[in-house]
């Protein structure tokens, strides 16, 4: 099977989850292109190349972006909530990655278009596989739009 390489937008708030994150996913040598925000307002800036993220070679359209919803300045709803309603973003797979397993957000994450949703275990060899599982479906397994 021939993978081609995808960039990654990481919206994260939490340096040790970025950390955790970014391991697992380049685990097993897959060639990844991870940018990463902590912020939603900074989310919103790269995906509509504002300010310095403004040049698409260095900070091109993800296609896969891996969301917290618990995030400074713009929440992660509002940030997924304004990517879906964009004729142009809304293709971008969005994986809700947060450490809520409330009902009440899951169900709003997915009334709002999110493609898929992983509550972030407090144990670190849990939070690796399910990271590593969700790499080898996102990544490997699932063919993803092409930006």
């Amino acid at each position: 099977m021939r993978v081609r390489p995808i960039t990654i937008l990481l919206v994260e708030d939490n340096m040790d989850h970025i950390e955790l994150t970014v391991t697992a996913l380049r685990n097993n040598g897959l060639i990844n292109k991870i940018n990463i925000v902590t912020d939603g307002q900074e989310a919103l800036d790269y995906l509509y190349g504002n300010n310095k993220y403004s040049d698409r070679n260095e900070y091109p359209y993800p296609e896969l972006i891996l969301l917290d919803i618990k995030l400074p300045k713009v929440d992660g709803f509002e940030v997924l909530k304004t990517l879906k309603n964009d004729s142009e973003l809304r293709k971008i797979p969005v994986v809700i990655l947060t450490t809520s397993d409330n009902d009440k957000d899951i169900t709003c994450a997915y009334m709002n278009g999110a493609n898929s949703y992983i509550s972030k275990p407090v144990n670190f060899d849990e939070f690796h596989k399910k990271i590593n599982d969700l790499k080898i479906y996102w990544v490997l397994t699932n063919t993803l739009p092409r930006t």
